[in-house]
């Protein structure tokens, strides 16, 4: 389809990479220009012929201007092309909280897929989350919640070191700041966790901690699905990404670096099976880590959006906004859609250079044997967008990867 006749316009809450590759994947499919509303547009999204920076908003995440701009720019766009409907797709866990808060009153302007707030609320922190999933039987590490009050009397951990430590709820977290912050954190000791908890809880975070088993393994041992569920509830995609390589830095912990294309019909019809169960709908997005102690990949985390790092769905033929369109704009129902060996590529947002000298050996071996296949993609360079201005963009962002990985890499325990 050309611009002129998908007869909708695509419209992303987000401004950063998982924005971007949203827009590649509707350009791909549909040849049409998304339309971006955010706080702030990272590099990634400027100097694009795939999408748009409309409405930049700093209080976007408060939920009257939330509400407010999007309501004044669906007017506005209804009055540019009224025949047009208009999808909305969230690209971050915050405006995704909004959204579910919102949806009954921004329902008439747009069209869009998201849980029911009752839902969401078994999804909101991690420890709710990890509760649910033990009911479904989903494997977890070892995991336990450490409340402010706990922490500040010297709450000691009852698992063995080392542990995983990381905030109940992510956006809460997120919007705190001071001085030695991570997105997550490795304790090697009590010492060390009670070090962490305090420097935690000194800032303005009041949330729950989680202490959680730290499953062994380098980067490679991460896994990571990303889904999309229609409104009937039904899983229509589903990729897993082996994961090669994290990212290093303080809040980039969690995010990935690369990916290749993996294959695991076992989990993947696990995963299927627990979201069909709870009647999730929308985009969700897993992180998993593969234990060796006992085969079994443990469930991290459920994003309830699609991941930073989702364009290698749609690399891998598995087109994520194909899902969301045919489901929300069209009223089509997909039949299943997952990645097969033959669609296997590696998706990469460090230079290549970066996975060769970081990644596990196996994980390099087996990155360098897609290179030589020519089987890389890159949500930031490629496709349609090409210019001098994003060659430019592009260069300088991966000169900052080389010095962020050479500056950081395995530098994750509390006291690093």
């Amino acid at each position: 389809m050309g611009d002129g006749s998908a007869g909708f316009i695509p419209v992303l809450l987000g401004g950063d990479a998982n924005a971007y590759g949203m827009a590649r994947s509707f350009h791909e499919e549909f040849g049409v220009r998304s339309r971006v509303v955010c706080k702030g547009a990272f590099h990634i999204c400027l100097h694009s012929r795939l999408l748009s920076v409309d409405v930049t908003e700093p209080r976007l995440d408060e939920d009257d201007v939330f509400v407010r701009a999007l309501l004044s720019y669906a007017r506005q766009l209804h009055g540019e092309e009224p025949s047009k409907r208009l999808l909305l797709v969230s690209c971050g866990d915050n405006y995704t909280r909004l959204l579910v808060r919102h949806q009954d009153v921004l329902r008439d302007e747009y069209a869009f897929r998201v849980v029911s707030p009752q839902l969401f609320e078994l999804f909101s922190t991690k420890g709710r989350f990890y509760r649910t999933c033990e009911r479904y039987g989903l494997p977890l590490p070892a995991t336990c919640e450490v409340s402010r009050e706990e922490a500040l009397v010297g709450w000691a951990s009852p698992l063995p070191f080392p542990v995983a430590v990381k905030p109940s709820d992510d956006v809460a977290y997120r919007r705190c700041s001071f001085p030695g912050k991570k997105k997550a954190y490795i304790a090697r000791n009590q010492a060390e966790l009670g070090r962490i908890l305090a420097l935690v809880y000194a800032s303005d975070y009041d949330g729950p901690m989680i202490v959680q088993d730290f499953v062994p393994g380098d980067d490679s041992a991460m896994r990571v699905v990303n889904c999309y569920s229609n409104g009937r509830g039904r899983v229509t995609m589903a990729v897993l990404g082996h994961v090669l390589l994290e990212e290093h830095t303080p809040e980039g912990i969690g995010s990935y670096g690369a990916i290749m294309t993996g294959f695991d019909d076992a989990l993947i019809g696990c995963i299927r099976r627990f979201l069909e169960d709870v009647g999730y709908v929308g985009f969700s997005n897993f992180d998993l880590k593969y234990d060796r102690r006992d085969g079994t990949c443990k469930l991290l985390e459920l994003n309830p959006r699609q991941g930073r790092s989702s364009y290698f769905a749609t690399a891998s033929g598995v087109n994520l906004a194909r899902h969301a369109a045919y489901d929300a704009v069209f009223g089509r129902e997909l039949p299943f859609q997952t990645a097969r060996p033959a669609d296997q590529v590696l998706w990469t947002m460090v230079p290549l250079s970066v996975v060769a000298a970081y990644s596990a050996e196996e994980a390099a071996g087996k990155a360098r044997r897609l290179q030589a296949q020519g089987k890389v993609r890159r949500t930031y360079w490629g496709g349609a967008d090409r210019s001098p201005l994003r060659w430019l963009s592009y260069q300088m962002n991966q000169r900052n990867y080389r010095r962020q990985y050479a500056e950081c890499f395995g530098r994750r325990h509390g006291d690093d």
